[in-house]
């Protein structure tokens, strides 16, 4: 399934601010401009401007314009995360994923084990049976049922609260097809298998690997 056009012509106006083609307290080109400048019709203009005032990005003055706010530091992680790069979610994965791995490799127990391995399954299968949202699912299942194992509860949660960032990231970068899941699978079957014998280098290595493939 195609990345919603709407969501696209989101990212490309972060992307713009972010690079400073906009800057704090400027005001946003107009709906017609905007349509020009990324080829899109007005409705997916409006309704990306719409959700990124709701997030905060923007903000609309009712007679003149749509301008850029600044980074209030009074923020919320949530609006943050959503205007995050993909290297910065990476760069979260790798410091929350390592922690986990290694803890996972060191207390992992026969439940978790079967559970881990299930999900691996799962991950299997869907991308086998060619289904985009399964695999984001199965992948996401996985690496929670890996950080459970850790036997850190804060981690777990953790992990657990940052998945719809991540899920977000996925729908972003796999906008039709499960290339990305099916080239990483044997990654990841590699890294059940070192969790499994305790090898705790090898795990936190193959962590590594996953997510330099992760784009």
């Amino acid at each position: 399934m195609a990345e919603k056009l709407s969501n696209k012509i989101i990212r490309l106006i972060k992307d713009d601010i972010t690079a400073g083609k906009w800057k704090a307290d400027e005001k946003l080109p107009s709906e017609y401009e905007l349509m020009q400048l990324y080829a899109v019709g007005r409705s997916s203009i409006r309704e990306a401007v719409k959700s990124l005032a709701d997030a905060g990005v923007l903000r609309v003055q009712q007679g003149s314009g749509t301008f850029i706010n600044p980074v209030a530091e009074s923020e919320s992680i949530e609006q943050r995360l959503k205007r995050a790069a993909f290297d910065e979610i990476n760069g979260v994965r790798r410091m929350l994923e390592l922690e986990i791995a290694t803890l996972a490799s060191q207390h992992r127990s026969a439940n978790h084990l079967e559970e881990i391995k299930t999900r691996l399954d799962e991950r299997k299968d869907a991308i086998l049976a060619n289904e985009r949202e399964a695999c984001i699912n199965a992948d996401i299942a996985f690496h929670y049922a890996i950080a459970k194992a850790s036997l850190n509860g804060v981690l777990a949660d953790l992990y657990q609260n940052f998945t719809h960032i991540i899920r977000d990231f996925f729908e972003k970068r796999e906008k039709q097809g499960i290339n990305h899941f099916a080239m990483s699978h044997h990654l990841h079957e590699a890294l059940y298998q070192a969790i499994a014998n305790g090898n705790t280098e090898e795990a936190r290595q193959i962590t590594i690997q996953i997510l330099k493939n992760n784009y």
